[in-house]
């Protein structure tokens, strides 16, 4: 897989993911990745992950980018990252 093979992955309004199995350099800094989309919008973004340019691109968009590194917990992480969203999803459905 080269540089120009590129997916694109659909992130639905208020929803968390890991990438950890798309991250395709053996160098890459972080062990994971977790996709925060905390708005009410699809967001569309490329998959695999080659570089940590890729981090800011998508953060461009629209999208909170959690970086995992191999000392942290990723469970923790993750299940904050959900706590958040649904802080927010909730004062979205409450203004509705």
């Amino acid at each position: 897989m080269n540089m120009g093979d590129y997916m694109k992955f659909a992130l639905r309004p208020y929803h968390v993911i890991s990438l950890g199995g798309y991250i395709v350099e053996t160098d890459f800094p972080y062990r994971n990745i977790i996709v925060v989309n905390k708005t009410a919008e699809t967001i569309k973004f490329e998959i695999p992950v080659f570089d940590e340019s890729w981090i800011q691109e998508q953060r461009d968009l629209g999208l909170d980018v959690i970086t995992v590194e191999d000392d942290e917990s990723f469970l923790h992480k993750f299940k904050k990252a959900q706590a958040e969203l649904k802080l927010i999803k909730s004062k979205v459905e409450k203004d509705n």
